[in-house]
């Protein structure tokens, strides 16, 4: 299972640091990304981060201004989104791959979702 957390109202320019947590299963044997979903639209791929945290890639949108990071011996990985905007309001939701690397924008690749945890961005 995996537990996502740290949602919350942010006014715009902030910052937030978003985890996700595992229980159950160990996350190290996975790749761990990030999506998020706005209302009424796909969800998108915003971050992901390889099994050993050697490699990550960022979304489009979140690119420059996010981090990703995981901390396998605790079972867990954060999100950290700076400068943040009004277009960044949406549920996140982390999720875990165990398959290809070459797959980690392709939502519908993943094993394992988290419930989601809400971002607002308003001032």
């Amino acid at each position: 299972q995996l537990q996502a957390s740290g949602g919350g109202l942010v006014q715009p320019g902030g910052s937030l640091r978003l985890s996700c947590a595992a229980s159950g299963r160990t996350i190290s044997s996975a790749t761990i990304a990030w999506f998020r979903q706005a209302p009424g639209r796909e969800r998108e791929f915003v971050a992901a981060v390889s099994r050993s945290g050697a490699t990550t890639v960022y979304g489009d949108s979140v690119k420059g201004r996010s981090t990703i990071s995981r901390d396998n011996a605790n079972n867990r990985v954060d999100l950290q989104v700076d400068i943040l905007k009004a277009e960044d309001t949406a549920v996140y939701f982390c999720a875990a791959l165990s398959g290809s690397w070459s797959q980690i924008r392709r939502p519908h690749e993943y094993d394992d979702w988290g419930q989601g945890t809400q971002v607002t961005v308003s001032s």
